[in-house]
């Protein structure tokens, strides 16, 4: 009988490639949150993946690029601390696209003992031939341990990925129960879907000046009801105008869709409700990074 295997693995890539829906793609549950707008994850959030035979601790990082501010300073330390203690490392990057932002990260990586294996996301918007010829040029920068072209929106080569990470794995302990999802709490998890929808909805102003603080978590068991009340912050008055939206409406969406996220989550009714307050220059304050969470 094969030996159960356990360990961590750092899912590491630039800005907007693809990390956060490869694993919700991998763990059939949306628990990192997707935007197709730069530098959406800002924590090193941790997703488990439980099988009967392996179990992988999944660190899903912020993607590396050069900081502009104290939060984005914490975002790539956040992504390249993460590496420190992994069995393995999964960098994630888009077929037939190499940028001078890989260049930095494959800098990053030759400095690495574990394996590496380079997974190249987007394989279904490129014919066989492209995937190979673009897989063949990659090869040559670095010796990985394997390279994969996946899709994480179609699923492509999802399982074989599973697989390949499980032999990197040494044999270990079940770190967490079979039905554990995430390590995070759900504030965590409620805070990040609410910033989702902001992420969505909002102009480009908006998405990088806003965090979001759960204030209060209330259960009602009888009427099967949650109750969330959170604060969205910003740094500007302007984008406090912006973010309510006329009568009201914008902060009626963004409720709206968080609220809906929240119940597929939790399975029961969800009561949300948001405020908007500034504070300004938050991203540039230690005191406030520390209140948010960011440091």
């Amino acid at each position: 009988m094969s030996k159960f295997r356990s360990g961590f693995v750092a899912v590491i890539g630039r800005p907007n490639v693809g990390k956060s829906t490869l694993l919700n793609s991998l763990l059939g549950q949306k628990i990192s949150i997707v935007s197709d707008k730069p530098q959406t994850t800002r924590n090193a959030i941790q997703c488990v993946l439980t099988r009967d035979d392996a179990q992988i601790v999944f660190l899903d990082t912020p993607g590396i690029h050069k900081p502009f501010h104290r939060l984005g300073e914490y975002m790539v330390k956040t992504a390249i601390e993460s590496l420190e203690g992994v069995d393995a490392v999964l960098w994630l990057i888009e077929m037939g696209s190499w940028t001078k932002a890989d260049e930095h990260i494959l800098d990053i990586m030759r400095r690495l003992e574990q394996p590496i294996l380079l997974v190249v996301n987007k394989s279904d918007l490129s014919d066989k031939r492209g995937q190979a010829e673009f897989l063949e040029s990659v090869a040559e920068k670095a010796d990985f341990a394997h390279i994969l072209g996946v899709s994480a929106l179609t699923g492509e080569n999802l399982d074989t990925l599973v697989d390949l990470l499980i032999g990197f794995l040494p044999e270990g302990p079940k770190y967490y129960p079979n039905d554990w999802i995430t390590g995070h709490p759900e504030r965590f998890v409620f805070a990040e879907f609410i910033r989702e929808q902001i992420l969505h909805k909002t102009e480009e102003e908006i998405p990088h000046s806003i965090a979001v603080d759960i204030d209060e978590v209330s259960e009602d068991p009888e009427r099967d009801l949650v109750s969330i009340r959170a604060t969205i912050y910003v740094e500007r008055d302007s984008q406090k105008g912006i973010i309510i939206g006329k009568n009201g409406r914008m902060l009626k969406a963004i409720g709206v869709g968080a609220r809906e996220q929240i119940e597929q989550l939790l399975g029961v009714q969800v009561y949300l409700d948001l405020w908007v307050k500034v504070k300004k220059d938050w991203r540039n304050k230690p005191g406030a990074l520390r209140e948010f969470g960011y440091e």
